[in-house]
């Protein structure tokens, strides 16, 4: 059966409508606003991106490119060959690799994205914000994009579909705003600030700040 990876890279080169088939149901994938220059609600996220910034699932380089247009040291990642190869045609940065192998200057980032749904990457949102907490510079900040509120968060898999092809099953998540907080918690995170835009949610989620022990002195905390 043809991988879903096969299948993305095809509809990425093709121009072809990619769906996402759950539970008999199906759903468009987003490829259009993946492969546009600019999508609506891009701005605030983008507005909120700062030092050295690594797009997790960068597809096909929209916002790489957008942060790369603007001056910011940004890199992309993507276990898509032709994803990286469209993003590097768009004059931005980007290598190939997974998420939970090694990347490029882990602990070292500034800015970790998970747009577009990212969040779901592998089935598990805990583990993988976990993970992007390791490839955060102490006082960076993860910025993620969420379903919207009142839709279930859930862990399932999925199957692409091109045309008449369709993939077969991997794991994936869709995190609703609503439950935000709680999988954060998991990977020890605060959600420092929400904000919505164009029919899009979000949010950014920091490591809580260290408690400083107070100093004592003749026996009394000062």
């Amino acid at each position: 059966m043809t991988t879903a990876l096969e299948l993305y890279e095809t509809a990425l080169t093709t121009d072809s409508r990619l769906d996402y088939l759950c539970s008999g149901v199906s759903r468009p994938a987003g490829l259009e606003r993946w492969v546009s220059a600019r999508a609506p609600g891009d701005g605030g996220l983008l507005d909120r991106c700062v030092g050295h910034i690594l797009d997790v699932g960068c597809g096909p380089g929209r916002l790489v490119a957008a942060l790369t247009g603007r001056g910011a040291a940004a890199l992309g990642v993507d276990v898509s060959a032709a994803a990286v190869r469209l993003t590097r045609s768009r004059g931005a940065r980007a290598v190939r690799a997974d998420v939970f192998g090694r990347l490029p200057r882990e602990g070292l980032w500034d800015t970790v994205l998970l747009a577009d749904g990212n969040i779901g990457i592998g089935g598990d949102p805990g583990r993988l914000l976990a993970r992007c907490v390791a490839l955060l510079a102490p006082g960076g900040a993860l910025l993620v994009e969420l379903d919207r509120p009142r839709r279930p968060t859930t862990v399932t898999e999925l199957r692409l579909r091109v045309d008449a092809q369709v993939s077969a099953p991997f794991p994936w998540a869709f995190v609703s705003f609503t439950d935000l907080p709680r999988i954060a918690e998991v990977a020890h995170l605060d959600v420092a600030e929400t904000w919505t835009r164009a029919g899009r949610w979000f949010a950014a989620l920091t490591t809580p700040a260290p408690v400083t022990a107070a100093v004592t002195i003749g026996g009394e905390g000062r």
